[in-house]
């Protein structure tokens, strides 16, 4: 007999974790930015629509077959489909995908550890270099630091669910909310931060294309830990008095308005400490912003805070991204260290184990991406490119970029037309008493089994299309 199913302890610890586990790395500086290059408060606007629309419904949708089936997501929908092997297929995709996104996630934890250790210990001269990444990438110190990040990986899921997960995400979701608003106060205080504030809010509909319609959709989607089987495993972990859909909407409230926050600090910051910034030429990609271009920005400050000053705000910056990082990678590998556990029978503390030697092997392999090992370097070509994308490339552009969309439509198919709206709706009638009947619950059955996965199939579609074959369907 299996051991009774780990739970929650309250409902405030659910929605941390949960919250934690969408609030990352793309929250706090890749969404500033590309709401700032793609219309500013239109793209928010669209995004919180795309919020509230698409991906509020998806997320109640996976909740409620994590707590009804009480299992990870391969048992959930092994489980709830009677056992059907195209289904059990499926919930295999919702395993590898969150193993082989903390594998890459991994990575660029690491390297953000490394970064918060540099500029405590005063070198935020050297991480303003532009050769020093390059160099921190492809050096031998980033083993020391990965062995850093797992060992605080493994001290929080090793205390399971309630003296673990939640644990941890009350400790660190406050602090990094407390982190955010002080830095956003300090930032907004500068010389020049409102004209960053008024490029961040200011709605230029002439940006508004196809092309950041789609941006701001998947930015949404991916942004609240959609089709990763997080949402099913932590629902699995809820009892059968919580309001799942007043839940999910405190999650997806949580997570936007993270999200918006970090705008007004990451904008303001820019046009404070470089005002001939031209916000055309700042790249959407978070790893260039962090790592290049923001450490420069910080080390300006000098002039006004003096070095440790300066060194002391890149600090708590690094420290801001680390704690959201963390939150996030936690969440993303308990998904397979719970499928293991529930599939397997296997106790918390092997599974880990066994998880974290085959997550080790594979960040390894990303780590080799960045000049240690050609093979890795150099590993395959695809999309009509002449430059071959490394395997680190591959990782994120298979598993990130492209099934998580996917994932996320067949969890839509599953609810609407394998395990019925019926039974759908009875589950989530437990502890919402007064959803049943709702405009939320009309609302939400029909977008489920209507427009949300057309919306989903034809972003994989055109993800497909543009990564692999170097054409885009649309935009």
């Amino acid at each position: 007999m299996s051991a009774p199913r780990e739970q929650f302890g309250s409902r405030l610890g659910f929605v941390l974790a949960a919250a934690g586990s969408a609030v990352g790395i793309g929250n706090l500086v890749g969404f500033p930015v590309g709401a700032a290059k793609n219309g500013g408060g239109a793209f928010l606007l669209m995004y919180a629509i795309f919020v509230v629309a698409i991906c509020v419904p998806v997320m109640i949708a996976e909740m409620t077959i994590g707590r009804a089936s009480q299992k990870d997501p391969l048992g959930a929908l092994t489980s709830l489909s009677g056992r059907n092997k195209g289904w059990r297929l499926a919930g295999w995709l919702s395993i590898i995908t969150p193993f082989m996104i903390a594998v890459f996630y991994l990575v660029i934890t690491v390297w953000i550890f490394g970064y918060l250790f540099e500029s405590s210990i005063g070198n935020l001269d050297l991480l303003a270099d532009p050769v020093t990444f390059g160099n921190f990438i492809s050096g031998n110190s980033i083993f020391i630091y990965m062995a850093g990040v797992l060992a605080i990986v493994y001290l929080i899921l090793q205390g399971g669910v309630k003296q673990g997960i939640e644990k941890a995400a009350k400790i660190l979701m406050p602090a990094l909310f407390i982190m955010l608003l002080g830095m956003v106060v300090f930032v907004l205080t500068r010389d020049n931060a409102m004209a960053g504030v008024s490029f961040y809010l200011v709605p230029d509909f002439d940006k508004i294309n196809a092309s950041v319609i789609n941006g701001a959709l998947s930015q949404a989607f991916f942004s609240l830990s959609l089709g990763m089987g997080i949402m099913i495993t932590y629902g699995s972990y809820i009892d059968k008095r919580s309001n799942l859909p007043s839940s999910a909407k405190l999650v997806a409230l949580t997570d936007t308005a993270v999200a918006f926050t970090a705008g007004l600090m990451i904008l303001p910051a820019i046009f404070s400490f470089n005002p001939s910034v031209n916000p055309s030429e700042l790249s959407e990609s978070s790893v260039s912003m962090i790592f290049s271009y923001l450490p420069q920005i910080f080390l300006a400050l000098q002039e006004s805070l003096g070095y440790t000053g300066a060194s002391i705000v890149a600090s708590t910056f690094f420290l801001l991204v680390f704690f959201a990082a963390i939150t996030s990678l936690v969440s993303i590998f308990e998904v397979p260290v719970a499928a293991l556990m529930s599939e397997k029978g296997i106790v918390r503390k092997n599974s880990l184990l066994i998880c974290g030697i085959l997550l080790v092997v594979f960040a390894l392999m990303c780590a080799f991406s960045f000049g240690f090992f050609e093979f890795f370097t150099a590993f395959i070509s695809y999309g009509g490119s002449d430059t071959p994308k490394s395997f680190f490339d591959l990782v994120y552009d298979v598993f990130y970029d492209t099934i998580l969309p996917l994932n996320g439509l067949l969890i839509c198919l599953f609810v609407s037309y394998k395990w019925k709206t019926h039974a759908f709706n009875k589950e989530l009638d437990e502890g919402a008493p007064d959803f049943k009947g709702s405009f939320l619950a009309r609302y939400v059955n029909f977008a489920l089994g209507t427009f949300i996965p057309l919306i989903l199939l034809v972003i994989f579609a055109n993800t497909v299309a543009l990564k692999f074959f170097g054409s885009a369907l649309i935009g």
